[in-house]
């Protein structure tokens, strides 16, 4: 198969990785998925990734698809508990050097990574994600940190749908879906995970560190937005990339914000593209 799938456990924790196979010198690809998604969303960027003989590694976050689910007490579910484990990952995988793509709430944590280890970064790529601290949580994802309201919203397998249609803006097919919601119907661990991370965001203290650490980030970076996007403003994003060199905005103009699930002809020119080229003043 072009796409492997793995559990790699570490300590007390379980990752569920799907995985491509390395055929040229180039870093690794790490891809970091958004809440409520899971590894799945990247299946076709994975595949594109692959035929250029790529390695590239999606893993479930902690509390999220096929990854381990543990309780509060053994995994606080902050940003700081997802970036040591982050970290654990990518030193079991011997990975010395990586790039990275983020999408969604939650991928904050991959930018944080790259901002405190620059020196194992080679490129970054951001999908619509949070980067400037005027960024807020979207009301569909505040419900879910409400008490009671939040514990039976994350219950129910349904709010996958509702989520990533209200995000992209267009049905997501039945099988996707299906794939989304199995996590939920297999355990309520999925539910209480999901409103663990949701809860302990700490969106703001951690914006406050991802825009302030971009404005002088000097890798490689690509951002590509989709302008649509009915959570995270777009304006504050050309801001931010029009102030460092080393930042290249690519403006998906009918995208929301998880282009990913319905942008692929158009993304995966752009990732490529990013990638064969020296330095962001080649075309």
């Amino acid at each position: 198969m072009i796409i492997q799938e793995q559990n790699l456990s570490i300590g007390k924790l379980t990752w569920y990785l799907r995985e491509t196979k390395l055929t040229n010198s180039q870093p690794a690809v790490i891809l970091l998925h958004g809440i409520p998604a899971h590894s799945h969303t990247w299946q076709g960027i994975l595949l594109e990734l692959a035929k250029k003989g790529l390695r590239a590694i999606a893993p479930d976050w902690i509390g999220f698809g096929a990854s381990s689910k543990p309780s509060q007490r053994d995994f606080a579910y902050t940003p700081q508990a997802y970036l040591q484990a982050l970290t654990e990952l990518l030193n079991n995988l011997n990975l010395e050097k990586v790039s990275l793509i983020v999408q969604g709430f939650l991928a904050t944590v991959g930018i944080e990574y790259a901002l405190t280890n620059p020196d194992k970064i080679e490129r970054l790529i951001i999908l619509n994600t949070p980067i400037v601290k005027t960024a807020k949580l979207p009301w569909i994802m505040q419900q879910w940190t409400i008490p009671l309201a939040g514990e039976m919203l994350t219950q129910d397998p349904l709010l996958v749908d509702r989520t990533l249609e209200k995000g992209s803006g267009f049905v997501i097919a039945e099988e996707d879906l299906a794939k989304y919601r199995q996590p939920f119907l297999k355990s309520s661990a999925a539910g209480r995970s999901l409103r663990a991370a949701t809860k302990n965001l700490q969106l703001k203290q951690s914006l406050a560190r991802i825009e302030s650490g971009l404005t002088t980030w000097s890798k490689p970076t690509l951002i590509l937005w989709g302008m649509l996007d009915p959570w995270l403003d777009s304006t504050a994003i050309a801001t931010l990339a029009a102030s460092n060199k080393y930042i290249e905005l690519r403006k998906l103009p009918e995208a929301k914000h998880y282009p990913q699930e319905h942008w692929l002809k158009e993304i995966n020119p752009l990732i490529l593209n990013f990638w064969q080229r020296e330095s962001l003043n080649q075309d």
